[in-house]
């Protein structure tokens, strides 16, 4: 008897996704729950497991698009509990399947055809097989690499092929310099195998361009980003804050809040609780149009955006307006973590209702965010830098960061826009109003 393995609806907004990896090889004997293929949705990449044991078998290739319903993969009974004890018998570890009473020779061939053809290293291609993907097993093969020596960044150690992309790309930056003839110099590379015309003057000659498909979540990036663009009246707002109360208070409490809270006390923390308050006086902020209406949520659930390998993702912190300062610092702490090891669930990144990015982090100075539709506000931080300001009619040096808020001019207006601003750098320039939530 066959079990297919079907694409499930992944979220109500999430009809389709890619085939990214298969984490198990054709033929291979899985267990229930055992985690078979990665798939890429427009929002992140999700596991999908064994829902009974078996021999496992792909229906689909590497990168096809899969609809709700979709047939994955199809999961054969016969030999599903045997091959997971099979380390015990001392024949060849090529007779695992056949430990189950099905005929042995259907078995032996679907174990060798994963490796290289290198018959004479049983030991060890059988320990790599089931943990390399297809797509990562054939640039190791193209590209002599031994697995074991590279660290793989995946869940579990696992090789992705991005990490053999970039050993790749290292190996071929380190031999380049060396070799002086041209033709011969020219290293292999991943997308094009052939080098480029020579260039004159260049030893070694041009070589070819890199050509690298968009995943399916820098796509969408690319298309909400775009379609915020067209759709929504964008407008932003500049401000600048003098930081030097929230470095003080955090200098003096930092070591007991982390001793008591165990999480570090980050700058996040006092915009979010900042925007939150602001937000409260000013819930256009908080809203979204759709269609002809005006919705307007009850609640604040605040994305944070993290960047990671794969792009940037906005995880959202829920009901972060009933949430303290350590609540906030130890959920944001929790989803970037999780989102950098791509193991945040579609509900984690749904349903936010207002955003802050922080530039700053990566020395941003200033810059005007896009919004995340359907929201209607986003909020910039950026650098932290010392500036001359006048105080008090004299000149003084303090730490100055410049805040931007883009928001949706079809339901907040440039008055209320402004005021929200100047409420946040209000609250960041004298942090113990937002104690007493004035």
């Amino acid at each position: 008897m066959t079990f297919e393995v079907r694409l499930p609806r992944l979220a109500e907004s999430i009809m389709d996704a890619v085939l990214v990896e298969w984490l198990k090889p054709d033929g291979a004997a899985v267990a229930v729950d055992e985690p078979i293929a990665t798939l890429e949705t427009d929002k992140a990449a999700v596991e999908i497991a064994a829902e009974r044991a078996g021999v496992l078998r792909h229906a689909r290739q590497l990168q096809e698009r899969l609809q709700v319903g979709d047939v994955l993969a199809r999961i054969e009974d016969g030999a599903g509990a045997a091959p997971v004890a099979t380390p015990a018998p001392a024949a060849p570890a090529r007779a695992t399947p056949a430990g189950a009473s099905p005929p042995a020779p259907t078995r032996a061939p679907s174990v060798p055809s994963a490796p290289p053809a290198t018959p004479p290293s049983p030991p060890g291609a059988p320990a790599e097989a089931p943990t390399l993907s297809p797509a990562v097993r054939r640039l190791v093969e193209e590209h002599a690499l031994d697995p074991s020596k590279l660290a793989g960044s995946g869940r579990g150690g696992r090789l992705l092929k991005e990490d053999v992309l970039r050993e790749i790309e290292r190996a071929r930056t380190e031999s380049a310099p060396a070799p002086t003839p041209a033709p011969a110099a020219v290293p292999v590379r991943v997308t094009a195998p052939a080098p480029a015309m020579p260039a004159a003057g260049l030893p070694g000659g041009e070589e070819a361009d890199r050509i690298v498909p968009m995943t399916t979540i820098r796509q969408r990036i690319a298309e909400r980003l775009v379609a915020a663009q067209h759709t929504a009246a964008i407008l932003t707002t500049f401000n600048e804050v003098d930081m030097s109360a929230v470095i003080e208070l955090r200098a003096r409490y930092r070591e007991e809040f982390e001793k008591r809270h165990g999480v570090r006390l980050g700058y996040m923390s006092f915009f979010a609780r900042a925007s939150i308050l602001a937000l409260q006086e000013f819930p256009e902020l908080n809203a979204e149009v759709r269609g002809t209406d005006l919705v307007y949520h009850p609640r604040v659930h605040l994305g944070v955006a993290v960047q990671t390998e794969r792009g940037l993702v906005v995880p959202v912190v829920r009901a972060a307006d009933r949430l303290t300062f350590a609540a906030i610092e130890r959920e944001i702490a929790r989803l970037a973590e999780r989102a950098r090891a791509h193991r945040l669930t579609l509900d984690e990144l749904a349903g936010g209702t207002f955003t802050i990015s922080n530039g700053g982090v990566y020395g941003s100075l200033l810059s005007t965010p896009i919004l995340n539709p359907p929201q209607s506000g986003i909020l910039g931080m950026h650098k932290i830098e010392k500036r001359p300001v006048a105080l008090d009619d004299q000149v003084v040096i303090r730490p100055m960061m410049y805040v931007a808020l883009s928001y949706d001019h079809r339901i907040v207006d440039g008055e209320e826009a402004v005021t929200f601003l100047v409420k946040v750098k209000e609250r960041i320039e004298d942090p113990e109003r937002m104690l007493l939530e004035v």
